[in-house]
């Protein structure tokens, strides 16, 4: 009996043994199994990816055959520098020699589109006294920057064919300092590129910078102050340069001083005055003064100095751009900055140099004390101030015209602030067309106003109210759309009926139909993407019918021109351009997406939407 129960006890292990082990065999091929599937998928997934990538390759080889034959140069010379730079890792040589096809078709284009923007502004002068106009986009720069990004060589082969870079050496060598508001256009196109290649890699940047950064313009000030963001010191001994350069050039003036200012007190922003008064005010970013060194300060009130205290030339010989007013003016401008970093003796040599110029300009310039003199030295007048100062010029104003343009300025005062007395005061204008031609402007920027600060329920309410196109009423209801998806889906649809309401008031042959469609169907995608695929007919459809429409260079734009003023504003509207949508459709259905582009009768559109799909998937890869 004992002997029964030992072998039970011993037999008892190995049976549990047994039994335990039984389950891990059995995971083993289970796991094995679910590796090899794994492995299966991604095998499968990268298969899908070459085919796609192959696929997106022949499509962009086909439409730069097709490309070398467009009529549009403009476009050729877009659509061949955008493939080339898809293509770039597939095949270099491919993409360099499209690249410099590009360039030859953008050449022609840009030196037509600056004769017709001059014819433009000769005629608006005739007619009005003042011009407003948009300047037309650099196609040499768009194919410069693509190629640049690429290689360098090809950026410096681009750089060097600028005829205006060389014909314009000779008066820039005699003359650094007469433009003061744009850099030459080979100076242009270099600074251009430096600046969107700063972020990624500061030295390569300046090695393209350098060769523009012998003048003094808002444009090479405002690169040194992005440049200063990056690399202070590098930013510092350039700007030093450029305060010799002024010091030594007898031609510099208060303008120049203007613009050395804006690097240490007002980066981004700049102010100019002319011999009328007239001021140029140019903010391209907000910023904050930068904490520099003592030196570089005193370095700058030195040379600014040296300039200011120059003698006045006798009547009828001063060629400087302030003229007597304009340098008085800015004397004014930059007075407190003396008054509160310089010594006291050259403070006072500045203030007796402004006052002994008094007796030469008007009253008005006199009493002058707007905003334009304050920027970024001193605080703003408030609005109400600057209200009380223009009503109290109408009661004195002698003619109607002089009203009218005070009110007028009146109404911009408040536009900013989005007031309705913006729209009382335009409705004060005596002149019917004038007026009418007012209203449609504060209103647009009301709108543009009360977008970018994402008030939906204004936004509504200047829609229903305001004197606007059907273009603005669709794109302010496709923002308001936007603004309301997370929160309020179904009245961010029904936003968005409207939206497409106003888009079907647009006359088929009118560009901005498609434009207003496809600003609908890319707010659709944050909110609801079949609905989307679905809306994507009306493009089609719109974008068929309308022969102008090309599916970029979309912007939302107003503008106003009166006698002696104009003013163009301007918001950046990608949600107008087929790129961004082709690529959201092409993440979500590949195929589908390339089917649809094809559907796009004309040349422009087709094309957009072809690289925008391509680069989708060639991207990807790289991710």
């Amino acid at each position: 009996m004992r002997r029964l129960c030992l072998i039970s006890l011993l037999i008892l292990p190995v049976l549990s043994s047994s039994t335990i082990a039984q389950p891990n065999d059995a995971r083993k091929p289970a796991s094995a199994e679910i590796a090899k599937a794994k492995d299966d998928k991604d095998l499968e997934a990268e298969r899908i990816l070459r085919e796609r990538r192959a696929n997106a390759q022949s499509l962009l080889i086909s439409l730069a055959s097709d490309a070398d034959r467009y009529n549009d140069s403009k476009l050729r010379a877009r659509t061949l520098a955008r493939i080339a730079s898809a293509l770039w890792d597939a095949d270099a040589e491919r993409a360099r020699s499209l690249f410099r096809k590009a360039w030859d078709a953008a050449e022609s284009v840009d030196q037509e589109a600056q004769r017709k923007l001059q014819e433009e502004i000769r005629e608006q002068q005739a007619k009005k006294g003042s011009y407003a106009v948009t300047n037309p986009p650099s196609i040499r720069g768009e194919v410069l920057r693509l190629a640049a990004r690429r290689d360098r060589r090809l950026g410096e082969e681009f750089l060097a064919k600028l005829k205006t870079e060389r014909q314009q050496e000779a008066t820039e060598a005699a003359d650094k300092l007469r433009n003061l508001q744009s850099a030459s256009e080979a100076a242009s196109q270099r600074l251009s590129l430096a600046r969107q290649l700063l972020d990624a890699d500061v030295e390569r940047a300046l090695q393209f910078a350098d060769p523009a950064l012998g003048s003094i313009n808002q444009e090479t000030l405002d690169f040194l102050s992005y440049l200063r963001e990056k690399d202070a010191a590098a930013a510092d001994q350039r700007y030093a340069a450029m305060l010799a350069l002024a010091d030594s050039n007898l031609q510099s003036d208060a303008n120049t001083v203007s613009l050395l200012a804006s690097y240490l007190f007002t980066p981004h922003t700049f102010v100019t005055f002319d011999n009328n008064g007239s001021s140029v005010s140019s903010t391209s970013r907000n910023n904050t003064p930068p904490v520099v060194p003592i030196q570089v300060r005193d370095a700058f009130f030195r040379t600014a100095a040296n300039i200011l205290l120059r003698p006045l030339p006798p009547n009828g010989l001063d060629q400087s751009t302030s003229g007597v007013q304009g340098k008085y003016l800015m004397l004014k401008r930059l007075m407190p900055l003396f008054e509160q970093y310089t010594p006291r003796e050259m403070a006072e040599a500045v203030r007796t140099q402004m006052e002994a110029m008094t007796n030469l300009v008007p009253e008005d310039a006199r009493q002058r004390d707007d905003n334009t003199l304050r920027e970024g030295i001193r605080p703003p007048v408030n609005n109400e101030d600057r209200e009380k100062r223009l009503l109290d010029r109408i009661d004195r104003a002698k003619t109607a015209d002089e009203r009218d343009q005070l009110y007028l300025e009146l109404a911009r005062i408040f536009t900013d602030s989005d007031d309705n007395r913006a729209r009382d005061y335009v409705a004060k204008i005596e002149d019917s067309d004038l007026r009418q031609k007012a209203r449609a402007y504060i209103d647009a920027s009301l709108v543009m106003n009360a977008v970018g600060k994402k008030n939906a329920d204004r936004v509504i309410e200047l829609v229903r109210t305001g004197e606007l196109t059907h273009v603005q009423k669709s794109w302010a209801f496709a923002q308001v759309a936007r603004l309301l998806g997370k929160t309020d889906r179904d009245r961010a649809l029904s936003v968005l009926e409207d939206a497409a309401d106003e888009a079907r008031r647009i006359e088929p042959a009118d560009s901005d139909r498609p434009r207003a469609f496809v600003s609908v169907v890319n707010a659709l995608l944050t909110i609801d993407r079949h609905k989307a695929w679905e809306a994507i007919d009306d493009v089609l459809k719109a974008a068929n019918s309308a022969e102008g429409f090309t599916g970029e260079d979309g912007a939302m734009r107003t503008s106003l021109i009166t006698k002696g003023t104009s003013s163009v504003r301007t918001t950046s509207s990608g949600e107008f351009d087929l790129a961004p949508l082709f690529t959201e459709l092409a993440n979500d259905d590949f195929e589908k997406s390339i089917e649809t582009a094809r559907q796009f009768e004309r040349e422009a559109p087709r094309a957009a939407a072809t690289i925008a799909i391509a680069k989708t998937v060639l991207e990807e890869k790289k991710k």
